[in-house]
């Protein structure tokens, strides 16, 4: 099992990372954009936890959390399993309002919770090599490949947020 704990544990980071970019900010910075062209902590975040709901919900044959938990209501949205955040343009983006930032740790929290259902209880060396047709972009890979694409986007996500963070707050945000 000690391949799914690595995998896991790059879960558990960026979950860690969310919390520290999210760490004392109000609504106004987490719907700040730094021009009009950029993703908002909030919006970045959301998406995150949404694309990570989303594919892990698939990938374990479950229906979203987003819809079986009600996140949708706590976050003024509808619930359209459909509606990550993946291909909003900057206006779409730059409308979106994060609720509070401990709804957006806790939704997150919840999700991660799935994903360590998934991987320390269904993941297998042959759950990897099993092909997983992808709604978002239309295709059918391997479930290792769509794995590696989550965690890649998570950590673009996350990296993304800090910086966001970094132009509103300035340094500090990990305690450096």
């Amino acid at each position: 099992m000690a391949w799914q704990h690595c995998i896991l544990d790059l879960f558990l980071r960026i979950e860690q990372d969310v919390q520290h970019v999210l760490d004392g900010l109000h609504g106004d910075e987490l719907n700040r954009q730094p021009n009009p062209d950029s993703n908002t902590i909030g919006w970045l975040v959301w998406h995150l936890t949404r694309s990570h709901d989303r594919n892990i919900s698939e990938l374990a044959g479950q229906e979203q959390l987003w819809i079986t938990a009600r996140w949708y209501a706590k976050f003024s949205l509808s619930p359209d399993p459909d509606e990550t955040g993946f291909g909003h343009n900057a206006e779409e983006a730059g409308a979106f309002r994060a609720p509070d930032g401990r709804i957006l740790i806790a939704y997150h929290q919840a999700v991660l919770v799935r994903i360590r259902q998934y991987i320390l209880h269904t993941l297998s060396e042959g759950e990897l090599e099993r092909a997983a047709y992808s709604p978002t972009f239309r295709n059918t890979v391997t479930v290792q490949r769509r794995l590696v694409g989550i965690m890649s986007e998570g950590l673009q996500h996350v990296g993304q947020a800090a910086y966001v963070r970094g132009l509103l707050k300035g340094h500090g945000w990990l305690g450096r």
